[in-house]
């Protein structure tokens, strides 16, 4: 829950005039929805998409507060995060409430950016990829294998995400490389190697190259660092290879 509109403008043309487009490389902004049609307007004219940071499983109906699919689509938005680990522990989201926002993202032809990820209790009590395979296993419970390839997961790191504290890339690549294998299972080995895995936790330029060659990471989520222009375009264009 960051910026304001003046800001969230001005963020966004800072990214856009500082952004070297290349192969294979896709830039999301997902705003906060009062100003994402103000970001859009922004980047209209550029490769750079539009997402949103949550939604509700319902089209419509008496959910006051709430955002829907619908709403998303009409200022021009074409992913939405689910299941962010914010949205887990503070508003109390369930894995069901995630799936049902994944089966209605994917009705709706959203791209759901689903988020999962362990506190640091689980992470030292070896807990791990039984969550992950808990989480996971809900949030495809109910996606078709052609639908999988309209999907995107990121393994966040509930311990890394705000601390400073960040994953050595050889556990967030061990954490990918689990995430890969599971959703061979969910969804189909053929899906499964096209649906990006993105890592978030305390990205920075310092460590983002470092994260993004290991063959399981494709991208980052980022948090922080995106509210600081020179620091998220640093990441942005970080080697992958």
């Amino acid at each position: 829950m960051n910026t304001e509109r003046q800001s969230s403008i001005e963020l966004a043309r800072a990214i856009l005039q500082g952004y070297q487009e290349r192969e294979n490389l896709h830039l999301i902004l997902c705003p906060p929805v009062p100003f994402a049609l103000d970001v859009r307007n922004v980047v209209d004219n550029s490769s750079i998409r539009l997402g949103a940071q949550n939604m509700y499983y319902k089209e419509e109906g008496a959910y006051t507060g709430e955002v829907s699919p619908s709403m998303l689509l009409s200022v021009g938005c074409q992913y939405v995060i689910l299941g962010h680990s914010e949205r887990r522990t503070i508003f109390g989201e369930t894995d069901n409430d995630v799936k049902l926002k994944m089966r209605t993202a994917i009705g709706h032809g959203l791209i759901p950016i689903v988020c999962v990820g362990e506190t640091e209790g689980e992470r030292e009590s070896g807990e791990t990829f039984s969550l992950l395979k808990r989480q996971l296993e809900a949030a495809f419970e109910e996606v078709l294998p052609e639908d999988g390839l309209k999907t995107v997961v990121a393994y966040e790191p509930i311990w890394a995400i705000g601390t400073g504290k960040t994953a050595t890339p050889e556990i967030a690549q061990e954490a990918h490389r689990y995430i890969r294998r599971l959703l061979q299972e969910l969804v189909s080995s053929s899906v499964a190697g096209q649906i990006p895995i993105l890592y978030g936790g305390s990205v920075k330029p310092s460590n983002a190259a470092e994260l993004f060659v290991q063959p399981d990471i494709d991208g980052g989520l980022i948090g922080g660092a995106s509210l600081i222009p020179k620091d998220f375009l640093a990441i942005v264009q970080a080697p992958t290879i």
